[in-house]
């Protein structure tokens, strides 16, 4: 099969490898359409990731091509999302159904082969169906759709509060729709105008000066520089949720902390999503997907084959044109 294979940091090479082999529970899964995450450009061209060579891709959908010795056949055919991380199950998260706080995982698209291939192997466990209500595109972008209502949720009830999006990344976008959709006042905070189209496609409000003086803060950007302006925007007695992979060291400047206890706000960190753990986020993911009351496809600026994926990665990179999610199709 083709795949982007990961040989080095900023050794990205298209080229064959062997279709992945399934071990008992686990699924050949055909990749239909995948989505660049902004995780994706420093594993790809700053840090590197866990190993190499590794095929990057975690947010993706497909079909699934067979299920290992004939195990659960009611699965082939079936069109999937996949929760990437894989639990361990044994640990003391995992055995209460936290599976997001698992503290031996492993991870499709950094520990372990991803989906910017033509195939990946995943767990039977970590499939969800997706309804023909689902397209291909609203279904690769159903992980980052789960990690916005993940932090969403983390705010407590929201219903006729005032939430303030600091960032305007797809997920930063996602959870001001599942803010809206839960029933607060949700804004959209950026830095500059060319966001605004992609913000509003969604029926969302965007702005780029505000006064604060939010009930809620979520951050989504992951520099001191947000983590700071965050807590400037919380009102005494707020609640802000941190979400933004982090850039690199987060300081606080003293005026800053001073805030965080003058005004006494409670934070919270997310970093993932909840599966198969009672309601989960991504059940209500695609439910929301399903009945329309969440859309994610006004977010997607790039629908790319999968040749045009440097391109893609690219444009993320060195930020050369105003972009949403990017999507790859195989």
């Amino acid at each position: 099969m083709k795949a982007y294979v990961l040989h080095g940091v900023g050794d990205l090479r298209y080229e064959d490898v062997p279709v992945p082999k399934t071990g008992p529970g686990w699924a050949l899964i055909r990749v239909l359409a995948a989505g660049i995450c902004s995780s994706d450009i420093p594993r790809i061209f700053e840090k590197g990731t866990y190993h190499f060579p590794t095929i990057p891709g975690h947010e993706f959908c497909g079909v699934v091509e067979k299920v290992h010795d004939g195990g659960d056949e009611s699965w082939a055919g079936k069109r999937v999302g996949v929760y990437p991380l894989i639990p361990c199950k044994k640990c003391a998260s995992c055995l209460k159904g936290e599976y997001e706080t698992c503290s031996s995982y492993d991870y499709t698209g950094s520990r372990r082969d991803g989906a910017f291939a033509e195939y990946v192997a995943a767990p039977v466990w970590n499939l969800i169906e997706l309804p023909d209500t689902v397209s291909d595109i609203e279904g690769a972008m159903l992980e980052p759709l789960s990690v916005a209502l993940h932090a969403v949720k983390k705010l407590g009830s929201i219903e006729g509060k005032s939430v303030c999006i600091v960032g305007t990344g797809p997920i930063g976008m996602m959870a001001g729709q599942w803010a809206k959709a839960l029933g607060a006042r949700a804004v959209v905070k950026g830095r500059s105008e060319a966001k605004r189209e992609i913000a509003e496609r969604s029926g969302l409000e965007y702005v780029t000066e505000t006064d604060g003086g939010f009930d809620c803060v979520v951050e989504v950007v992951g520099s001191p520089e947000a983590v700071a302006e965050s807590i400037s925007l919380a009102k005494p007695g707020g609640r802000l949720v941190l979400i933004g992979n982090p850039s690199g060291d987060i300081p606080l400047a003293q005026d800053v902390y001073w805030k965080i206890l003058r005004r006494q706000l409670t934070l919270c960190g997310t970093w993932n999503s909840s599966f198969k753990s009672g309601d989960s986020d991504w059940a209500a993911s695609v439910r929301a997907l399903a009945e329309g009351s969440i859309r994610v496809e006004g977010l997607c600026t790039h629908v790319m084959g999968a040749a045009e994926l440097p391109r893609g990665l690219a444009i993320m990179r060195d930020r050369t044109e105003p972009y949403g999610k990017i999507i790859v199709r195989g």
